[in-house]
């Protein structure tokens, strides 16, 4: 696994346990700063996790509105808590990561679906991600 697969479940990992506890990501963020600083061999995938889900945080709100709009028949309250995570995560590459191509962050998010949430969540997270890729691409200058 990559360095930047590496950060992007840890991201999830965070995003995913703030849902669920109900905490706030700063507290998340600090924990994991503090268990990266402790255990050498995770460092290397902590700056761009910490990247990403202070980006997250920071664009929380056009995030989630972006999903649910094209989460067609889905608000994000009836999602499961990692497919949440998965979007905001992928969703943050896509608008704010132009270093991240669209179908890399589509791809590993897709993954991620495969391998953590329901059968249905890959295509779920595939058909969401991919018709927001579409609209930045024909909104792009």
């Amino acid at each position: 696994m990559g360095a930047r697969t590496k950060a992007r479940k840890r991201a999830l990992d965070m995003l995913f346990i703030a849902d669920v506890r109900q905490s706030v990501l700063d507290e998340i963020l600090r924990e994991e700063g503090e268990r990266a600083a402790a255990q050498p061999q995770r460092s290397s995938s902590w700056p761009y996790a910490h990247d990403i889900v202070r980006g997250v945080a920071d664009n929380a709100g056009a995030i989630d509105r972006l999903i649910e709009s094209h989460a067609v028949g889905w608000s994000l309250a009836r999602m499961p808590a990692v497919d949440r995570a998965i979007l905001r995560v992928a969703v943050w590459e896509l608008v704010h990561n132009p270093d991240v191509p669209a179908a890399v962050a589509i791809d590993e998010a897709v993954e991620f679906a495969t391998v953590l949430s329901t059968d249905e969540s890959s295509g779920f997270v595939n058909g969401v991600l991919g018709a927001i890729a579409d609209d930045l691409h024909r909104s792009a200058p």
